[in-house]
């Protein structure tokens, strides 16, 4: 069954006519068109008896119809999207419409309103359902997007000197990954060093790398539709012997927690393999944050691996595996992996050495 089909089977089942797609991401996994229409409206249309329809920005008209197999209309800037709709559409009536609610803005929500009369609930997740489980082929994409991952935390590796900043070195990293044809990080790197990673989201800036101190790398790439992302935290120098228990203790948790992973397990437990360690050592008030998050075509999706998730795991999953340590004004330590689950466990898509490495500078 294609991915369509079984939108059109949950329409039929939930005894719905039309579910409206508006996340780009969505529409790109569902139909193979991948497009930004920025503050643009862009939709898909799927209905249970008849074939779907794309409505685009109009200077995307020509790209859509090239890639797709159905109707594709828009609108130019000048006009009312909603009243494009109207008239674009053969018939707008179901009394139930499936709309994704985690991508509807109040602006959205209301002019869909004034095209469809019908009573509108939540698709969001039956198409977390879809896509929380990863084909081989994504897998394979994603294993693909981690390799180039390691390729750019060695480049940042490469770059670690006292004469440099923080965004001396994100420059590098990214510069070097446009070189071998990747155009775009998974998120804004991040470079931290010092007290700077000691908060989960720093912001790198004209800090000069630390001697004796810790420096943290958290990046990702986009390949073929696909995110990668991963954390290393490194030494510069010899940082004290409270630096690198900390590091010990982080690593720790991380290992416990793939070495956890398999079919069956809930998210929450994951989750408290990592954070038992970390709590075991006195520092649990110091790792504020979930262990995990899905991924795949986004680099942050569902799952949450997390306290509280009772979701059972299943193989073809994907997701990051990420504990942290951050004490304010002393040192931040962050290990993260991303994976998949096995049948028998967990094997992660970024393989960077997790001992803790030493830069002399």
């Amino acid at each position: 069954m294609s991915k369509l089909d079984r939108i059109r089977h949950f329409l039929y089942e939930h005894k719905a006519g039309l579910a409206i797609v508006s996340d780009p991401v969505t529409v790109n996994y569902l139909t193979g068109f991948d497009c930004d229409p920025h503050e643009r409206q862009m939709f898909l249309f799927v209905y249970e008896n008849r074939e779907p329809a794309l409505f685009v920005p109009a200077l995307e008209v020509a790209r859509a119809s090239a890639v797709l197999d159905f109707p594709v209309f828009g609108y130019v800037d000048s006009e009312n999207p909603w009243q494009k709709i109207k008239a674009g559409l053969a018939n707008t009536d179901s009394p139930v419409i499936y709309a994704e609610f985690d991508n509807l803005n109040v602006t959205k929500f209301q002019g869909l309103q004034t095209v469809f009369d019908g009573r509108f609930e939540n698709l969001t997740p039956f198409i977390q359902k879809m896509r929380v489980i990863k084909s081989a082929d994504e897998i394979q994409k994603m294993i693909g997007a981690g390799d180039y991952a390691d390729k750019a935390v060695n480049i940042g590796f490469d770059n670690i000197s006292l004469d440099v900043t923080e965004t001396d070195i994100i420059a590098q990293i990214e510069f070097g990954m446009k070189k071998i044809g990747i155009n775009q990080m998974s998120f804004e790197t991040m470079v931290l060093t010092g007290n700077n990673a000691a908060n989960p989201h720093g912001i790198p800036g004209t800090n000069r790398i630390e001697n004796n101190s810790l420096l943290l790398f958290d990046l990702g790439v986009v390949s073929q539709g696909y995110v990668s992302d991963m954390t290393r935290t490194v030494a510069v120098g010899q940082p004290d012997q409270f630096k690198k228990d900390i590091y010990n203790i982080c690593l720790e948790a991380q290992l416990t927690a793939l070495d956890f992973i398999k079919p069956g397990v809930t998210a929450s437990e994951i989750d408290a393999a990592a954070r038992q360690v970390i709590e075991k050592a006195g520092y649990g008030e110091y790792f504020n944050h979930r262990l995990g998050h899905g991924l795949g075509m986004d680099v942050h999706e569902f799952p949450s691996i997390m306290d509280g998730n009772d979701l059972v795991i299943e193989e073809g999953m994907c997701f990051s595996v990420e504990p942290g340590i951050y004490i304010p004004e002393r040192v931040g330590v962050r290990i993260e992996d991303c994976g998949h689950v096995t049948k028998n466990g967990f094997e992660v898509f970024t393989h960077t050495p997790k001992e803790l490495l030493y830069f002399d500078v």
